[in-house]
This record gives structure tokens, sequence and C-alpha cells, in this order.
């Protein structure tokens, strides 16, 4: 997952990429957890990061969901 996703280019994915994208953050937040609890976390910045992405995901899901904004549409 890249460091730090834009809100701008999660808009561009479809609601099917945005639950995969929210699915391997959830797992990168787990792990980094669980490295942060045995000692082995490198780098605590990236914790941060990863709420924050996930935190953007659904930011952007409940948008759509109200109707504030759209999905794109795909052209054919």
């Amino acid at each position: 997952m890249a460091a730090g996703t834009k809100a701008a280019e999660l808009r561009e994915s479809s609601a099917e990429e945005l639950v995969a994208k929210l699915r391997e953050a959830k797992a990168e937040l787990f792990n980094l957890r669980v490295q942060g609890a045995t000692g082995q976390l490198d780098n605590n910045r990236r914790l941060d990061v990863v709420r924050r992405e996930i935190a953007r995901i659904y930011t952007i899901m409940r948008e759509r969901e109200l109707g504030l904004s759209a999905a794109p549409t795909e052209v054919a």
C-alpha cells in the first residue's frame, strides 16, 4: 500500500476497489499493531498513516452512500 493515498486518488476508485483497499489497510494496521506489541515496530508514524487512510476510505464510501459524490463511471 502506498505511503498515504490521496483522497483524490481514492475518489477515482470504484466501490469494489475501495473495499479491497480497505481490507488491505485493515490487515496492514493489524500487522503493525502486532509488531508494536512485540517490540518489532520500526516506524511508529506508519500507524497514523494507515489509520488516516482507513478513515479516508470510510469517508468516501459514506459520501457516495449519501449521494454527496458519485462513483466514477466507466467509459465504454
